[in-house]
């Protein structure tokens, strides 16, 4: 049987589940028959994923309860379930009236009172995983009930991520209260056999660099053997990266990191059309400048690819959203995954 490729994502956020519902199709087993050989799991994946989120949903379970929050995971759980699965859609089911009810998913509702029955959240998104028919594994970033802490650039220090999303200031430094949480140990074990470990497309400062605040982790992806890839964000988010060019995003993670350890960095070539780009600016977004000169010079190899796909017959209104497209980004996640294993056997 043919070992799967490992490939490890890291972040949090819709940026994450998109690319891991891209690639759930290349982690889809082949059954063996007789005479047959199997060629088993192309792609093992397992998604470390950020639990910072205060708001929403997530956000009430979390003070009502004391437990994690489940949102992003529960997104990411469907996204490697299979597709149009009655469970699936279950999970995403939303709540839109009902007193203490509105506005709760069922599965964020289902991943609380797991956890409460077994008494620990990672087991409680096993257990859900296996409710799931799951292809692949999903860890939170930390089994600590963590928080956010921004150090604005105007000195300012504001708590908790859903405030610090919504705030216009750039942003300096992000703090994880309280500090040094640690990962589990399946995380590093992950980590350490991987062939590509990828962080983003995401939120850089909420979804993503929260992974790298866990104690442990940065160290262990610059000990692992795999390309590290980071994939870069199609449009800047407000006051969270204004202004910033392809590298700005680089070097917040080197400095969050404590240093560097990336060595690629996938943007998208695409074109945005004049129209979606003035719908983003009407909210002070547009498109990430790829500054290929500056990412060369950090030592980083850059990849770039069509990842944005555009349909002629879209239909614009001021709530449409440009996305990576899962298939075009699973598709350079494959190729890099494939040099990955190339050079951890080399």
């Amino acid at each position: 049987m043919k070992e799967p490729l490992r490939l490890v994502s890291i972040g949090g956020g819709t940026g994450m589940s998109s690319l891991l519902a891209g690639l759930r199709q290349f982690a889809t087993r082949t059954t063996k028959t007789e005479g047959s050989n199997s060629e088993g799991t192309t792609v093992e994946i397992t998604a470390i994923v950020a639990v910072s989120d205060d708001g929403g949903s997530s956000g009430r379970l979390r003070r009502e309860f004391d437990v994690l929050p489940p949102g992003d995971i529960r997104n990411c759980m469907v996204a490697l379930s299979e597709d149009g699965a009655l469970l699936s859609r279950l999970f995403q089911y939303r709540f839109n009236a009902g007193r203490g009810l509105k506005g709760h998913s069922f599965g964020n509702l289902f991943l609380t009172a797991l956890t409460d029955i077994t008494g620990d959240f990672a087991d409680a998104v096993r257990k859900s995983s296996e409710i799931l028919n799951m292809e692949g594994r999903i860890f939170p970033a930390t089994g600590a009930n963590v928080r956010l802490e921004a150090e604005l650039e105007n000195g300012r220090v504001v708590r908790g991520e859903s405030r610090i999303s919504r705030s216009r200031t750039p942003i300096k430094w992000i703090r994880m209260m309280p500090a040094g949480a640690r990962p589990l140990r399946e995380t590093l074990d992950a980590i350490e056999r991987a062939d590509l470990i990828t962080l983003g497309p995401g939120s850089l400062f909420t979804s993503v660099i929260p992974n790298l605040l866990v104690k442990g982790i940065p160290a262990a992806l610059r000990k692992s053997k795999a390309v590290k890839a980071y994939f870069l964000n199609l449009m800047s988010q407000p006051g969270e990266t204004t202004g910033f060019l392809a590298s700005h995003h680089i070097a917040a993670l080197d400095r969050h990191a404590r240093g560097g350890f990336l060595d690629v960095a996938v943007a998208s070539n695409s074109v945005i059309q004049p129209r979606l780009r003035r719908l983003y600016a009407a909210n002070k977004a547009e498109p990430v400048i790829t500054d290929h000169e500056a990412i060369r010079a950090m030592g980083i190899e850059l990849v770039e690819a069509d990842l944005f796909h555009f349909h002629k017959n879209i239909h614009f209104h001021k709530n449409i959203k440009v996305r990576h497209s899962a298939e075009a980004t699973a598709q350079v996640v494959l190729e890099l995954a494939r040099r990955g294993r190339v050079r951890r056997l080399g």
